[in-house]
């Protein structure tokens, strides 16, 4: 914390800005695929780009999060002062995240919290909370409370 503090302008991740100039690029047949629900298509990157585009319209600075030894993670963000993981799986088996794992086993990163968010119901197991995709929404910052800083309160 905070996170700007180490930020690598080495590393980074591009997202489109708008859904539907994603899924233009990736041509006729995925669109009419999605639109027939097939099951047979990546999703990964689709949903990615839907968390980014909403976790950015709420305010957050994004970060991306990749280490040769632990791996990687789609999002990091601080929230109410604390660092935030976040992972975002399309594919049934997403409890295995092996990176998010060994990040939240490190004790020098002290992360009491992650998302996961899935195709699936909400639910937590440890420290991971497994929400739907469309949850993003309510993912905001929370204000906090500096309590009474006023000059007065501070005279002898």
């Amino acid at each position: 914390m905070p996170l700007l503090l180490n930020e690598k302008s080495s590393l980074f991740k591009l997202f489109l800005s708008d859904i539907g100039l994603l899924t233009t690029i990736y041509g006729k047949a995925t669109k009419l695929k999605i639109l027939n629900r097939e099951t047979d298509i990546n999703k990964g990157a689709i949903y990615e780009n839907v968390v980014a585009q909403e976790l950015k319209a709420h305010g957050f600075s994004l970060y991306y999060y990749n280490n040769k030894k632990r791996g990687e993670l789609d999002f990091v963000i601080e929230r109410s002062g604390t660092v935030l993981p976040i992972e975002v799986k399309s594919g049934k088996d997403y409890e295995k995240h092996s990176a998010l794992t060994q990040i939240l086993s490190a004790g020098e990163y002290d992360i009491e919290d992650a998302v996961v968010f899935v195709n699936d119901n909400v639910s937590r197991k440890g420290k991971i909370s497994y929400l739907p995709i469309y949850m993003v929404m309510f993912l905001k910052e929370e204000e906090i409370n500096f309590g009474d800083l006023s000059v007065e309160r501070f005279k002898l």
